[in-house]
């Protein structure tokens, strides 16, 4: 069980050196270290890793550092001073140099290995050496864990170089990426989604890497030329960072039984996973099979109830492989996400992430994610048949579950006191062939509309609602109706609120990001920090400024649009 340290927070930890009392390394402290790791982390060239559960990995820093932005709710929530997002020391420390941090913090980071399964099929030839031990995180490491107001966050670099993972890749995320990943992790935290959270970004004034993208008003599926990309380091916080296919990786070695200790390495990194995610609702005095059930349960619970959240706000995850399934049920690895405008089931912003990893087929996807936890997990149940029985029967019950909470939360954006299949079904057909946004349907139904009038804000008017604009009105009119007739047993206040809080009025679409990446290229970062305020508030009545401006439908223009409508996996 990890030592909890149960110190004061300070006030407002307004230093480095007051972050430093709060360091808490427990993932390297109680966990096993890659034997042929190097103390002092130069380890940054592609390698097999054959076991243990981290490599030390000291960052590359990236050059000549500048501040972009931070998270403020974070910071507040941590009780951390504004000023230290800017403070010499603390943007050494996040921008990839921990030479000089005061002790006990360490000046050396840690990355993982983990195995990868797509739609719940084991792959092994994304490994460059095609054995599954030289995958892993390949820009991303671990800087520092504390324990603050008795809550522990671990503090993960991404973009700080190379590390035995990165696949003969430079280690780097470019500013267009980090700001991406920096603003949506605040949006979903205030969303109401569970999500790693937003801790700074800094941008190098001098190193640039180049990437394929896309030229100036290109309509290519795929990126058309290759365009030099300010480098950037953002922070990203969680409570840990352990994934899905991580707990695979250790699985996998106990199965083949590839070194004496890969039974006990896996059950050490799920013992942690309890402790990190779930000791609040797994009893430690158990033992670990009856611990492993309690655990497939909890996380069920948890991502089933992300999924349906997922879909609520009308985010698509792109590639939610097991890879970048967190174990703690929350959201992470904000590459080919996106914020559908259209309603449209198949909508998928990552150019190679298929269908199977589309806006509605994502419970699908989490099930299959689910079969491969359940399938990491079970080793360790060897030799307790009533156990094996029990997780058998979470898993064999996930669709049930899933189903659930999508229907509570298709309820919830209704109004309405219970799912009701059938105006559903009508509301899904309606929105296709209109169609509609997504976003804007949903706000303007939570304002009881007496009428279609106000709802046809959302319509964008394709070619089926052109070829009979007058027969959809009326099928819209018709479900109005019958909407409207579900709804009366509660006061329109009391109904509208309730839909307002499920129904957000502001989203991180694509072409809002856009132009706020392209400004902080250019050393402007007003834009992105204009975009962090709004989308910080998503449900909230903001200024009619704010309203005209990130209240509306997609121009036609920037429709099929490369990097608006569409990109590669973001780098």
């Amino acid at each position: 069980m990890l030592k909890r340290r149960h110190r004061e927070t300070p006030t407002a930890v307004a230093t480095l050196d007051d972050l430093a009392t709060l360091a808490d390394y427990s993932f390297i402290e109680t966990l096993n270290c890659d034997p042929e790791g190097q103390a002092d982390g130069a380890d940054h060239a592609p390698r097999q890793v054959f076991s243990g559960h981290y490599v030390p990995v000291s960052p590359t820093p990236i050059e000549n550092p500048e501040y972009v932005a931070h998270g403020k709710h974070l910071f507040r929530e941590l009780g951390f001073a504004d000023s230290l997002a800017q403070s010499g020391d603390f943007v050494r420390m996040f921008s990839g140099d921990l030479s000089s941090v005061p002790e006990p913090m360490r000046n050396v980071g840690w990355a993982c290995g983990y195995a990868l399964s797509i739609y719940g099929t084991e792959f092994y030839q994304q490994c460059p050496f095609q054995t599954g031990n030289g995958y892993g995180d390949g820009r991303a490491m671990s800087v520092l864990e504390a324990v603050i107001n008795g809550q522990r966050w671990e503090m993960q670099l991404k973009g700080g170089g190379r590390t035995p993972y990165c696949r003969g890749a430079d280690g780097r995320a470019v500013l267009r990426s980090s700001v991406r990943e920096f603003l949506a992790q605040e949006h979903m935290h205030a969303l109401g989604v569970p999500t790693s959270r937003s801790l700074s970004l800094y941008v190098s004034k001098t190193e640039k890497v180049r990437r394929p993208w896309y030229s100036e008003g290109s309509r290519s599926i795929d990126p058309d030329v290759l365009v030099s990309e300010p480098v950037a380091i953002s922070t990203r916080v969680a409570p840990s960072f352990i994934r899905v296919g991580q707990l695979e990786l250790f699985s996998r070695r106990a199965r083949k039984q590839e070194h004496p200790q890969a039974m006990a390495e896996l059950e050490k990194i799920v013992l942690h996973l309890i402790d990190r995610e779930y000791g609040d609702v797994i009893d430690q005095a158990l033992v670990t099979p009856e611990k492993v059930v309690l655990l497939a349960r909890a996380f069920r619970s948890r991502l089933t109830s992300l999924v349906a959240n997922w879909i609520r706000v009308g985010y698509c995850q792109g590639n939610f492989n097991s890879d970048n399934c967190a174990a703690g049920g929350f959201t992470l690895d904000y590459g080919p996400f996106g914020f559908c405008d259209v309603f449209d089931p198949q909508y998928q912003p990552w150019t190679g992430g298929g269908r199977h990893f589309s806006f509605l087929n994502q419970p699908a996807a989490a099930e299959r994610n689910f079969h491969s936890f359940c399938s990491a997990v079970r080793p360790l149940l060897a030799g307790h048949p009533d156990c094996l029985q029990q997780l058998e029967e979470i898993q064999s019950e996930f669709p049930k579950v899933m189903q659930a909470q999508m229907e509570t939360m298709w309820a919830a954006k209704l109004g309405l006191d219970a799912f009701d299949a059938d105006i559903f079904r009508e509301l899904a057909t309606l929105m296709m062939q209109t169609p509609v946004d997504y976003t804007l349907f949903f706000r303007e139904l939570s304002l009881l509309p007496d009428d279609i009038g106000p709802l046809k804000k959302s319509f964008y008017n394709g070619p089926t609602y052109a070829a009979d604009p007058e027969g959809i009105d009326k099928r819209w009119s018709a479900w109005l109706t019958k909407w409207q007739s579900l709804t009366q047993s509660r006061s329109r206040e009391a109904l509208s609120s309730q839909m307002m809080l499920a129904n957000p009025k502001y989203s991180l679409r694509e072409w809002f990001v856009v132009p706020a990446y392209q400004q902080a290229a250019a050393g402007n970062y007003g834009l992105l920090r204009e975009l962090q305020d709004v989308m910080t508030q998503p449900y909230a009545e903001q200024p009619e400024e704010v309203e005209k401006k990130y209240y509306r439908l997609k121009p036609p223009e920037l429709f099929e649009l490369g990097g608006s409508s569409h990109y590669s996996c973001s780098s």
